[in-house]
């Protein structure tokens, strides 16, 4: 797909503000591969609790946006409609930089494995060339 004809995240996704972490969508090959970002503007909600004298994106957000990202390759794929994939596991999570108001997250998410019931991705975060977070992701697929 050309950049014009990716849709919006929240065109693929159930999730809405201020729990959608996905601002738009670069690449989208269907159940195989995606890329997107998150521009971190310092207006979100959680920068200040986390922390008040140091703005720092939650290392578990980063998954979710992971997460989030993952499920566009997998709701735009014709084999799942109607489902809903769930946050089923992380392993091998790497966090390695620290990211802060007004970075763009850029993140990329590959299926490795996609079933009728359950699937794995893997998804890399970067902020410009540094990972700030890396993971093996699971999901479960249930009915909408």
């Amino acid at each position: 797909m050309t950049d014009d004809e990716l849709p919006a995240p929240a065109e693929v996704l159930p999730h809405r503000p201020p729990f959608l972490f996905v601002d738009s969508l670069q690449l989208l090959a269907p159940g195989e591969r995606v890329e997107g970002f998150w521009h971190l503007t310092g207006d979100e909600w959680f920068f200040p609790g986390h922390f008040p004298d140091r703005p720092t994106l939650p290392g578990v957000l980063m998954l979710e946006a992971l997460a989030q990202l993952g499920a566009c390759a997998v709701l735009s794929d014709d084999r799942y409609q109607g489902k809903l994939p769930l946050f089923g596991g992380a392993d091998r999570v790497k966090f390695r930089r620290q990211v802060v108001p007004g970075d763009r997250l850029d993140l990329a998410v590959t299926m490795d494995r996609l079933g009728s019931r359950a699937g794995r991705g893997s998804g890399v975060a970067r902020v410009g060339d540094e990972i700030a977070a890396q993971a093996n992701l699971t999901f479960v697929l249930v009915d909408a």
